[in-house]
């Protein structure tokens, strides 16, 4: 599954192209509030942790194993709902975004310290940034916070760099496709928090479900 193959022109591996399908997918899914998303994002996550090690991507492929649990417990939380109805949108408070943002820093300082002194990685800071910032949006997406699509669009950013100079092409296609991704889920998200906070806040899901197909 590793060999080496040519697709439009980039190199890749059908291990790297099968996550490639599978992101997208878990991605399109999240965007309609689809909940096997979480299992195809389990499936990729697997898929994308054996891309990273090979790749000397510690961090990422770690993260992987933390996105699995994550996934698992966010699969839970979406299909437990919240008082016995679909768990909502909603947006972070002030202090939600305060202990966001000192999560990432704190999170970026541990890892980058741990991948720069037991691993032989070339880019111990930003795989230690990136980690901290995909393990927020994971834990955001899972209480289905909008502010999980800021996350990634600042991480899937970077991501596309990363990946272009580990040499990671296809990969790096598909973090520029997760930015496009994450601004149309944004939106989507955004107005199924209006939907959810209306006075017919049970028809709100069908209607934002409506929207996330027209933006796909």
């Amino acid at each position: 599954m590793n060999d080496t193959l040519v697709l439009a022109g980039f190199s890749t591996t059908p291990l790297e192209l099968l996550g490639f399908v599978l992101s997208v997918a878990t991605v399109v899914l999240t965007i309609l509030r689809n909940h096997w998303g979480w299992l195809f994002a389990i499936v990729s996550s697997a898929t994308y942790g054996i891309v990273f090690f090979d790749a000397r991507l510690y961090g990422d492929a770690g993260l992987q194993g933390v996105f699995i649990a994550a996934s698992i417990w966010g699969w839970w939380q979406w299909l437990r709902g919240a008082g016995g109805k679909p768990l909502p949108v909603t947006r972070l408070s002030r202090a939600g975004w305060t202990w966001s943002l000192a999560g990432w820093a704190l999170g970026f300082v541990a890892l980058s310290a741990f991948l720069k002194a037991f691993t032989d990685t070339d880019v111990p800071h930003m795989d230690g940034f990136l980690t901290a910032g995909s393990l927020l949006g994971q834990l955001l997406t899972a209480r289905k916070k909008i502010e999980n699509w800021h996350t990634w669009i600042v991480v899937d950013v970077l991501y596309v760099g990363l990946y272009i100079y580990k040499g990671l092409h296809l990969t790096a296609i598909l973090y520029a496709v997760f930015v496009v991704l994450a601004v149309l889920g944004l939106r989507a998200w955004s107005a199924a928090a209006r939907a959810d906070a209306g006075p017919d806040a049970g028809h709100g899901s069908d209607r934002s479900l409506a929207l996330g197909e027209g933006v796909r």
